[in-house]
Order: C-alpha cells, then structure tokens, then sequence
C-alpha cells in the first residue's frame, strides 16, 4: 500500500465562506516553507550551541547489519504499555525475514482487518500499537529463555488522535425556520458554551485508518556527544553496548486530516490499512523539516489549521510537471505583486490631476477593504494576514487623500472628515460621467447584493446579525467585485482617451490575473467558482481593447499632472524677434519709399 495511494482522497467542496483567490495561498505557504527551511539549516550551522570536541574511539554505530532478516510483531492494546506477549488476541500482525535497509519486493509488507472498537474506545478511549522487531529466530518476549536484549526493540504509536472540534457547532439559522425541526435540538450545554465567548476547548477523538511503519536506513556512526539535534529524539540506543538500534518511523506525512474516522457510539467496525517498508535517510529528514516548518508557520500566525494538509493535497493529486511549473510560477507571481503595489504607490504619490479617473471608485475601493477586514476579523483569521488586510485599508484611504481634498470639520462637538472634490475633478466632463456609470452600477450592486443576503439569510447560518451583515457584504465583494472597474471603462469610453491610466501597475496585475488562472486549474475547486476566476481576464480585455482604439492623445494631462504637446519657449522667442525685426523693415521701407516721393 503505497503511502500516495493511501492518502489520496477527493477534495472537499468550498463552503460558503468567500476564498478568493487560492492560487496565491498556496504559492506563497511553499516559498515560506522553503524559507523556513533554508533559515533553520543555517541557523543549527552558525548558531548551534557549540559541543565539545569529540575524543577518539566514543561513536555510536547501527547493531544491525544491512539486509539482515528480521521478524515483526504488531499487538494492538488500549494501554501504552505493553508486557502481554502471550495474548494472541492483541497480535494483529506478525511477518518474518524482512530484509533490512534493502529495496526489493520482500522488503515491504502490508496487511489489512477490520477492527471492532470497545465501549472504552468509543467514548474518547484510546488505542496503541505497540511495534516489535528482532532478528530472525529471535524472541521479543523479556521473558523468554531465549531473549537476546541487543537483537529486539521496538516502538509505540497511537492509533487514536484526539483534534479539537470545529467551530462551526456556533452558527445557527436566524429566522428560526422549519428546516431547523428536521435537525437534532441542541442540548442546554451547547447553548451556554455557544453564549459564553471563550468557553473550554472540546477535542474528538479520531482514528487514524493507516499506520505505515518506515524502518530508516541509516549507518551513521555518531560520536556520542555530538547527535544531530533532529536525529536524537528518534534514536533508540542500547545502554550495554551503546550502539542503537534501527530507527523505527511512524510515517503520517501523508494522512490527511479527512480520512480519519471520528469515534462515537454509532461505529461498529473499523478499517485498518497497514504497512511496513524502508525509508531513506534523505528522505526521512525531509519529512521532519517539513513537518517542523509547518509548526512553526502554526506558532507564528501565518499557517491556519489545515492548510498543511491542503498544501500536501496538491502534491498528492496535482500533475507534477504542472505542479513544478505552478511553483516556478508562483515566484513571478510574488514579484507581480511587489511591482504593482510598487508602481501603484508612486502613481498616486505623483499624481496631480483627477481628470478621466474615477474618484467614487477609489472611495468604493476603500469600503470593500474594510468589508473585508472586519469579516477577516469577525472569523479568528491568524494575526498575519489581517496584518496585510489592515494595511490595504490604511492605503485605500491614503488613495482617497490623494484623489479628494480630506478636511477636518472642528464645527461641531465631534471632529468630523469631509470629503471634497479637486478642482482637476470637479470642473470638467470626468465627474459627469463617473457620476452616472455610479448610478447604474449602484442599482446593479444593490440588487445583487440585497438578492444573496436574502439567500444567505434563508439557507445559510450564522454566529449572529454582525456575522451575517459582514459574511453577505464579504461574499458579494469577492463574487461582484470585478465590477468595481466598470465605472472607469464608462470613463474611458466617453473620454475617448486612456492616456490617463496607470498602465504599468495595470499591466503587473494583468499577469498576476493570467498565473490566477493557471492556479485554478491546478488546485481542487467547484466548478463555479473556477469560472468565476477568468471575470477579471474580461475586464482587463476590455481594458486593452480600448488602449488599441482610443489614440494617445499627447496634449492630454498625463498621470503626473504635466501637459503634452506644448511649443517651447525658444522658437516663440525666436518667432516674435523676426516679426518685430519684418515689422521694423516695413516701416523702413515705408518712410524710404516717403523720402522719395518728397525728392521728386
């Protein structure tokens, strides 16, 4: 049983909760665990406290030889201690010459039951398998005559994992409809838990359907003061002739959190899929770096629970040459999104003239990413990424300074901002028509946005009011947020002219749009909302569209506020010195052509 195969399992459908844009998430947990990765292997090199030099001859070396047979017994018991060798009833697996550190057919065994749980084991008991090796025609049982202690060892590993219970338990319908009658009522517990706003934390108990069990290649001879900090933990020495014993690796990188089983009253029997085979050195240390990034991605904020299993559902079921091609990409994808904060700052900063940009639609903009951030907020969201929401909101009204005059008004009890239009804004044709491109596409976002807060209100639950507010703007901003952009276009298409546009900011965002979609068809997402991902590519299109019709128009203002096409001043000077030096000509002339007259 391949681990891969094992794990493998369909993704679940996305919930109500608005996601966004995913392809992004997961680009940027794989840079951060590469980071992490690469930081911790320099910081152990330079930083490590220092030991002590080692003295000649005190190393530590394998007492098993490579492709030596060993003998295996599994004995499964709700006590994590076990000394009952003679109970055929615990032993639920046994196999015999099992070639050491060598990769041939023999080498991996698997074997498969069905196990019936207690009544212990139902109501939050717990399980243990307890592993035993020894070579070949060797006893494991202490008790035997025949015992040889530096010839068996063996391991413990729970069968049952206890996880702490969703908080979805929280929400509830609003209107109290009929649908709720079908359900089971809450009992008196749930509701005081569900009133309290930190009540005690509930864990299940889960079973874990597959134990793989890696026996390590590993030959090292380690001085005895100097074992590797990450090699330690797992190394099982033998204190008579201190050398240790082959690493046993109870391997759940691949166990998905939704393949286990919750244990209650109404399970009757359980599948248990095992396997034992070898595992490289290389490949055994990857896995405990990776496993110690994701921890600590977990302590800092920036790794929700499940994202893990969601990062190694990618590799599990992804296409691997797509998969090497997302990551690469990803990286561009990063470097997009420095390049239009980048250029979107400095084109506000520069800024000098509102003429053909849309003013309400930076106000709009600044709404939908306090939408956002107060929904992120409201749901537990890790301190990170409302770190990144709360400062979009902070440049948001910073745009707002720059494209509207801000005042403070001291006149009344309450300081109060009062917003009011530039005069590059006000006095021409572009307030006009943002005006009525806003007046339609207020009508649009209001039916929308009144017609889904009606759905969600009806079929869908919630922690409260607050929650159902911000959940119903929250959605609508990430499913009609592409039409945000349709009062520029309107702009844009009666102006006659895009010069006014900030086209390299545009253009960085265009293709972070284009990687979005290659996201889309590389992570596991309802159909819907795959589609949903290509509106932006509409909206952009039409953007390009229109840069190919409308002409530049050089005389127009630019984005930094400076003219176009203007005459400079050196041939104007020019100009007017020759027609004062024609003009003194001409009255030469004239009062020559006089004299001569006279002269006659």
């Amino acid at each position: 049983m391949s681990q891969p195969a094992a794990a493998a399992v369909a993704a679940q459908p996305q919930g109500q909760a608005p996601a966004g844009r995913q392809g992004g998430g997961i680009g940027q947990s794989l840079a951060g665990i590469v980071r992490m990765a690469v930081f911790w292997y320099f910081a152990s090199k330079f930083f490590g406290p220092k030991r002590a030099p080692t003295e000649p001859g005190m190393v530590m070396s394998n007492l098993f030889q490579k492709g030596e047979p060993m003998d295996m017994w599994m004995y499964l018991s709700e006590n994590d201690k076990f000394n009952d060798f003679s109970n055929e009833e615990a032993l639920v697996w046994h196999e015999t010459n099992i070639p050491y550190a060598v990769w041939s057919p023999t080498s991996t065994r698997t074997h498969s039951l069905t196990y019936y749980p207690s009544e212990a084991l139902k109501h939050n008991g717990s399980l243990y398998a307890h592993v035993y090796f020894a070579r070949s025609g060797y006893p494991v049982d202490p008790t035997d005559p025949e015992y040889e202690q530096k010839s068996a060892f063996g391991r413990t590993h729970p069968i049952v994992a206890y996880l702490r219970k969703s908080k979805t338990g929280n929400k509830k319908s609003l209107l109290g409809d009929l649908n709720e009658s079908e359900e089971i009522p809450p009992s008196k517990e749930n509701i005081e838990s569900e009133d309290k706003e930190e009540g005690p934390v509930e864990y299940i108990s889960y079973w874990k359907p597959n134990v793989t069990i890696n026996l390590v290649d590993d030959f090292t001879r380690y001085p005895q003061n100097n074992i590797p900090p990450n090699v330690a933990p797992y190394l099982n020495v033998d204190p008579t002739t201190s050398s240790y014993y082959p690493t046993v690796f109870f391997n759940e990188f691949w166990l998905l959190r939704d393949k286990l089983t919750a244990l209650n009253e109404t399970v009757m029997e359980l599948a248990l899929n095992l396997e034992v085979s070898p595992i490289s050195m290389t490949k055994w240390q990857l896995f405990l770096q990776i496993e110690q990034s994701f921890q600590v991605h977990r302590s800092y904020g920036s790794m929700l629970e499940g994202e893990a299993d969601e990062l190694k559902r990618v590799f599990l079921e992804g296409n691997p040459y797509l998969l090497g091609l997302t990551m690469i990409v990803s990286l561009f994808h990063s470097l997009f999104d420095f390049l239009a904060f980048k250029n979107d700052i400095q084109f506000w900063n520069k800024n000098k003239s509102m003429e053909g940009l849309s003013a309400k639609s930076v106000v709009l903009n600044f709404i939908c990413q306090l939408i956002i951030f107060l929904y992120l907020l409201d749901n537990d969201t890790s301190w990170m990424i409302l770190a990144s929401s709360g400062v979009g909101v902070c440049i948001e009204f910073w745009k707002i300074g720059k494209a509207m005059h801000v005042e403070i008004d001291r006149s009344g009890k309450f300081p109060m901002l009062r917003f009011r239009d530039r005069e590059s804004y006000a006095q021409n044709k572009t307030k006009e028509y943002d005006a009525i491109a806003m007046k339609y596409l207020t009508y649009v976002l209001l039916f929308l946005m009144v017609g889904f807060a009606l759905y969600s209100l009806k079929y869908d639950k919630h922690k409260s009011w607050y929650s159902w507010i911000l959940s119903s703007l929250t959605s609508c901003v990430y499913m009609f947020g592409f039409i945000m952009m349709c009062p520029q276009l309107f702009i844009n298409y009666k102006l006659q002219s895009v010069a006014h546009m900030p086209w390299r900011q545009m253009t960085y965002k265009f293709l972070n749009t284009i990687i979005d979609d290659l996201f889309a068809f590389v992570i596991k997402m309802p159909l819907l909302h795959r589609l949903s991902v290509f509106r932006d590519d509409i909206i952009f299109l039409i953007y390009l569209y229109q840069r190919w019709v409308y002409p530049v128009d050089k005389k127009r203002v630019n984005e930094f506020g400076f003219g176009g096409e203007e005459e400079p001043a050196a041939p104007q000077t020019l100009e007017g010195t020759d027609s004062a030096a024609a003009t003194q000509q001409i009255e030469g002339e004239a009062e020559t052509s006089t004299e001569d007259k006279k002269t006659k």
